[in-house]
């Protein structure tokens, strides 16, 4: 290791690789410290359950907001699948299949829901034009900040803007949408990390949703082919070839910026850089530089990675190839959602919990070896909502299991048998089932409150013109030689790179 660098990014995540890959390939030297044993962050794959070879993308596991021009600029061997089936969300006996690639069979899906096309039609108009905001805003997370009126006019749809960036979300889903099922599948895009609810008047659930409806240009959530892992692979391996040093095991204790360098003291040494970039939360990093802390940020979900010998029956008829290929939707109705989220805000776990449940194999069985694949093993990732941080103080332990005892009858309440029953059983003879909770993710991953997006996420817009480069690129941390650069950042939050991409942007800059 130098004495001193260019850069020197603190945390080896995906957006702190990204940062490194760019700066090196300008020819900057550039080193990572990372504090666990192996890089990635939240964005890796792990065989979970002993004895079977399975690699479960254990905590992100989806992309959307990951721009083809970082894995172009970068020259990733990472590549992505789209889903055909974006959504099946069941009731009492039947259910909700949205099929992209087939519009007829979705259109006949509402009719049998609603009794009419009007839920549909409504359907078609109301993504019709997140399609066209997702064409206008994706490309512009990696370009510099544009103000608020730049962003508006862009957008170019002043009702749109409105119900997105003016107006609590909740108003315009009930304006367009009669129904309570299709009601609650719109607004899980907006709960998703976030507790809050549909009429907010601070707007969470509108930057989001945003967030989740503009990925790609189109809001698709796309498969990652070889899981998550094979994202950080490809970012480390593109990072290390441009002459980035990745060093992990390594905890860094403290930042001392000054006006033209800085110190980063860490375990066991200590090296100086030109500029420094955090890939973790504005929580975090008070503490590196020794300052008031802001509040500590909350987050709110049930992470289950589930191994299971068949996928399970459902009381509808479709096939739960089919139903778990996309985004499984349980308890999420438009009243369910806001009653889980009064119980949670008055410290009770939900009654119902909501969540949603995909299936990586289906998609990409790439992740699983050769036995697993001979056995018809399948994954199933479930992601629970409105379940703060805050209700497992007083008794981790005995919450997280009454969560989960919850969160299983509520998902075996639309099966035609137990989800327990499908479970495959690992080699120390138990089911391959892992929960975690935020207190854990904050354990696990360093994730301040077990906050996936390290805090409430902001419009991708600013209100000055402030010519300062890390102004114009969102990754500002008031001292001139330290940058954040990861999900705190302006446009950071989601498995995007954007972070990374944009505080490497402000460097260059700054140079």
């Amino acid at each position: 290791m130098r004495s001193s660098y260019d850069v020197v990014i603190v945390g080896g995540g995906h957006n702190g690789l990204v940062a490194a890959g760019y700066l090196a390939k300008a020819g900057l030297t550039v080193l990572v410290l990372e504090q666990h044993a192996h890089l990635g962050g939240a964005a890796v794959s792990e065989r979970v359950f002993p004895g079977i070879d399975a690699r479960l993308s254990r905590y992100s596991y989806l992309v959307s907001l990951l721009p083809d021009r970082i894995v172009r600029d970068l020259g990733l061997n990472f590549a992505t699948r789209r889903r055909r089936i974006s959504s099946y969300t069941p009731v009492g006996a039947g259910g909700l299949l949205v099929d992209t690639g087939d519009p007829d069979r979705t259109r006949d899906g509402f009719r049998r829901l609603t009794g009419s096309d009007a839920e549909y039609d409504a359907w078609q108009r109301f993504y019709g034009a997140t399609a066209r905001l997702a064409q206008r805003v994706f490309p512009t997370l990696t370009q510099p900040l544009p103000s608020r009126a730049d962003l508006y006019r862009l957008v170019d749809d002043p009702a749109m803007w409105e119900a997105v960036f003016e107006r609590p979300l909740g108003e315009i889903v009930e304006a367009e949408f009669a129904d309570d099922t299709v009601r609650g599948v719109v607004l899980t895009d907006a709960l998703i990390g976030t507790f809050t609810h549909a009429h907010d008047p601070a707007l969470r659930q509108n930057r989001c949703f945003l967030y989740h409806v503009i990925g790609g240009g189109t809001g698709d959530w796309d498969v990652p082919i070889g899981g998550m892992g094979a994202l950080t692979d490809a970012l480390a391996a593109a990072a290390r070839t441009a002459g980035a040093e990745l060093v992990t095991g390594r905890t860094v204790e403290a930042i001392h910026p000054g006006a033209r360098d800085a110190e980063v003291r860490f375990t066991g040494g200590a090296v100086g850089a030109r500029h420094v970039l955090v890939n973790a939360a504005p929580y975090r990093l008070a503490h590196l530089l020794g300052t008031p802390a802001p509040p500590k940020p909350e987050g709110a979900q049930l992470k289950v990675n589930m191994l299971l010998r068949r996928l399970p029956r459902l009381r509808d008829a479709v096939d739960p190839r089919d139903a778990f290929a996309g985004t499984f939707h349980i308890a999420e109705g438009y009243d369910a959602l806001e009653r889980a989220y009064r119980e949670a805000a008055a410290g009770q776990l939900p009654s119902a919990p909501p969540s949603e449940i995909y299936c990586h194999t289906l998609t990409d069985p790439s992740i699983l070896g050769p036995e697993p694949i001979a056995q018809g093993l399948h994954t199933l990732t479930l992601f629970g909502l409105h379940t703060p941080a805050s209700l497992f103080d007083a008794d981790p332990v005995g919450a997280k299991a009454a969560l989960l005892e919850s969160t299983l009858d509520t998902l075996d309440s639309v099966l035609a048998e137990p989800i327990r029953d499908c479970l495959a059983t690992a080699a120390d003879g138990r089911p391959c089932l892992e929960a975690v909770t935020p207190p854990e993710l904050e354990q696990e991953v360093g994730l301040p409150g077990g906050h996936i997006f390290h805090g409430d996420l902001s419009f991708p817009c600013r209100a000055d013109d402030d010519p300062d480069p890390a102004a114009r690129w969102g990754v500002s941390t008031g001292h001139h030689t330290v940058f954040l650069c990861g999900a705190g950042t302006v446009r950071g939050g989601g498995v995007s790179g954007v972070g990374g991409q944009n505080a490497a942007m402000a460097v260059l800059e700054s140079r």
